[in-house]
C-alpha cells in the first residue's frame, strides 16, 4: 500500500502537475513572492547612502562653487562628508580669507539628492545608524520565520500566508508614515517579525502543489516572481526618489492578500498530514473538476488508508512532534548544516545587492544588473538540479562563488568593468546556490514538521542577511573586505554540502522515517 505521501504525487501525477487548478493556485502565489522581492530589498533605498557636506553658516545662500574648495577639506580626490576648515570667527561674514587650516568636525549638515531616511532624520556621518536599519529589519526574521513555520504547520499554509503578508503591508505603511529615527527602526522589526514568514509559506505551498519533477519548475517560477519584484524597486526608487512614496507604492498591495482566506483552497497534502481525509478529498474533487480530469479509485483508497494512521499522528502535539524529530541525531545534524547552508546564502547573497551600490556607475542601473543576473542564474538551476542532483550543484556554485568574491581582491580598481563582472558572476552563482538551497531543505523534511524546520534553518540563516547591512562599513578600512568574508564563507559551504542526502525526484518524506532514510 502507498504511503500518503506518494499517492498525493500520484494525485498530481493524474491532474496534471501545471493544470488549470495548480496554475491558479501558483500564479496567486507569485503576487506575495514578488512583492517580498521588493521587501527583501527595499533597505538599500530607503536608508540610501546620499550627497552631503557640513553646513557652513557664513556661506551658505552663496554661490558654492566660489568657496566650497576653501571650507571643505578633500579626502580621497573628493569633499569629505564629515569635516571642515574652522573659521576664524563663527559670527563673521563669508570671507575665504576667514577659514583657518584647522580641521574640525561638522555641526550640521547640507543634504543633496534624493529624498532617504538619512536626510530625513539628519544621520549625516552616522553610518552606523543608517546600517542598523537593515539589521533590525533582518532582526525580526529570527522572531516572524519560526512562529510562522510552526502557525502554518499546524493551522495551515494559507492562514500563515494571508496574515503575515497583510501584517506586512501594515506595518510597511506605519513605517512610511515614521515621524523620527526610533519609529523607523521599531517598524523596521516589527515589519518582518509579524510579516516575514510570508515567502517561506508561499514557497511551501508551492512545492507541495506539484509532484517531484514539478518541484524545480515551481521553484524557478517563484524565484522569477521574486526577481522581477527586486528589479521594480529599483525602477521605482529611481523614479520616486522619495523613499516614504516609495513604501506607501510597494507595501498597500501587501493588505489585500488577506482575501486568500476566502479564494485558495488549502493544501491536500497538509490536510492529509493532520488525517483531515474528508477535507482534502473536497480540495482533490475541485481540482479534478477544473482539470477535467479523474483520478482512479485505487488512489483514494491509498490516501483513506495511510490517512487513517496520519490521524492518530495527528493527536499527537506539534511539540511532541518536533521533538521527536530533533532527538534523531541524523535529521539534528541535517538541521544544523542546512541552517549553515542558508545563512551562507542569505550573507552572501544579500551582502552582494548591498554593496552593489558602491560600485562605480549608476547605484540603481548596478543594483538592477545584479538583480538581472539571477534570471539567468535560475534558468541554468533549472537546467542542471535535476540532470546533476543537489549535491552535486550546490557544492559546485559555493566553490565559484568563493573565488569570484576572492577575485575581486586581486583586480585593481580602476578596472571598474572586469570588477563589476566578476561581481556578478559571484551574485549568479550564490543565487544559483540560493535556489538549490530552497528546494534541498523542502525535500528533506517530513510533512508533518517541513514548514517548521524549514523555517527554523532559514531563521538561523538570517543571521547571514541580519550581518550583511554591516559589511560596507567593513569596505571604510579595506575596500575588498566585504568580499573577502562572503568568499570564506562560501568555501566553508562547499566542503560542508559533500555530507547533504541526495533528493533528486524522490517523493517527499511524510514522516520521520522516511526523512531518516534519505542517504
Amino acid at each position: 500500500m502507498k504511503e500518503v505521501g506518494s499517492a498525493v504525487d500520484e494525485v498530481w501525477a493524474q491532474l496534471g502537475s501545471f493544470g488549470r487548478y495548480t496554475l491558479i493556485h501558483y500564479a496567486l502565489l507569485l503576487v506575495p513572492c514578488y512583492l517580498y522581492g521588493m521587501y527583501g530589498s527595499v533597505y538599500n533605498f530607503e536608508a540610501m547612502d546620499i550627497k552631503y557636506r557640513c553646513k557652513v553658516p557664513q556661506c551658505e545662500g552663496i554661490n558654492e562653487t566660489l568657496w566650497l574648495d576653501y571650507a571643505i577639506p578633500k579626502e580621497n580626490n573628493k569633499l569629505s562628508k564629515c569635516k571642515r576648515y574652522r573659521f576664524f570667527n563663527e559670527t563673521d561674514q563669508c570671507d575665504l580669507k576667514g577659514f583657518s587650516g584647522e580641521i574640525i568636525g561638522c555641526d550640521s549638515y547640507v543634504y543633496n539628492g534624493v529624498d532617504s531616511v538619512v536626510k530625513d532624520f539628519d544621520l549625516g556621518c552616522q553610518n552606523w545608524k543608517r546600517t542598523l536599519i537593515g539589521t533590525m529589519y533582518g532582526a525580526g526574521f529570527f522572531l516572524s520565520l519560526t512562529t510562522t513555520g510552526i502557525l502554518s504547520d499546524k493551522y495551515g499554509r494559507i492562514k500563515a500566508l494571508a496574515v503575515a503578508s497583510f501584517s506586512s503591508g501594515v506595518f510597511g505603511l506605519i513605517r512610511s508614515f515614521s515621524i523620527n529615527y526610533e519609529m523607523l527602526i521599531a517598524t523596521e522589526f516589527l515589519e518582518t517579525a509579524f510579516g516575514a514568514g510570508a515567502y517561506n509559506a508561499a514557497f511551501v505551498l508551492g512545492m507541495e502543489l506539484v509532484q517531484p519533477k514539478g518541484r524545480v519548475f515551481g521553484n524557478t517560477l517563484i524565484n522569477f516572481a521574486y526577481i522581477s519584484g527586486t528589479m521594480t524597486l529599483s525602477l521605482l526608487a529611481w523614479y520616486l526618489q522619495n523613499w516614504r512614496y516609495l513604501l506607501r507604492t510597494i507595501y498597500t498591495p501587501a493588505i489585500f492578500i488577506i482575501t486568500y482566506l476566502f479564494v485558495l483552497n488549502e493544501n491536500p497534502r497538509w490536510l492529509l498530514s493532520k488525517g483531515r481525509y474528508e477535507e482534502a478529498l473536497i480540495v482533490i474533487k475541485k481540482a479534478e473538476t477544473m482539470n477535467n480530469t479523474k483520478i482512479r479509485e485505487e488512489v483514494f483508497t491509498s490516501l483513506k488508508a495511510g490517512t487513517n494512521q496520519k490521524e492518530i499522528e495527528a493527536h499527537e502535539s506539534f511539540l511532541s512532534v518536533l521533538r521527536k524529530m530533533l532527538a534523531s541525531k541524523i535529521i539534528a545534524l541535517r538541521v544544523l548544516l542546512c541552517c549553515y547552508l542558508w545563512m551562507t546564502c542569505s550573507f552572501t547573497y544579500y551582502g552582494l545587492s548591498i554593496n552593489s551600490v558602491f560600485l562605480a556607475g549608476n547605484k540603481y542601473l548596478n543594483f538592477s544588473l545584479v538583480a538581472f543576473v539571477e534570471i539567468p542564474a535560475n534558468f541554468v538551476c533549472l537546467m542542471i538540479l535535476d540532470k546533476f542532483g543537489r549535491k552535486k550543484v550546490l557544492v559546485t556554485v559555493y566553490m565559484l562563488s568563493a573565488i569570484f568574491c576572492m577575485s575581486l581582491s586581486f583586480i585593481p580598481e580602476d578596472l571598474s568593468i572586469w570588477r563589476l563582472v566578476f561581481y556578478l558572476c559571484g551574485k549568479f552563482s550564490i543565487t544559483i546556490a540560493y535556489s538549490t538551497v530552497y528546494v534541498t531543505v523542502s525535500e528533506v523534511f517530513p510533512t508533518n514538521a517541513r514548514q517548521s524546520l524549514l523555517a527554523f534553518c532559514a531563521t538561523t540563516g538570517r543571521i547571514g542577511s541580519t550581518l550583511a547591512p554591516q559589511t560596507p562599513l567593513l569596505a571604510l578600512y579595506y575596500v575588498n573586505m566585504p568580499t573577502i568574508f562572503f568568499a570564506c564563507v562560501a568555501l566553508i559551504a562547499s566542503m560542508l554540502a559533500l555530507t547533504l542526502p541526495e533528493t533528486i525526484n524522490k517523493t517527499l518524506p511524510d514522516n520521520l522515517e522516511e526523512a531518516k532514510s534519505f542517504s
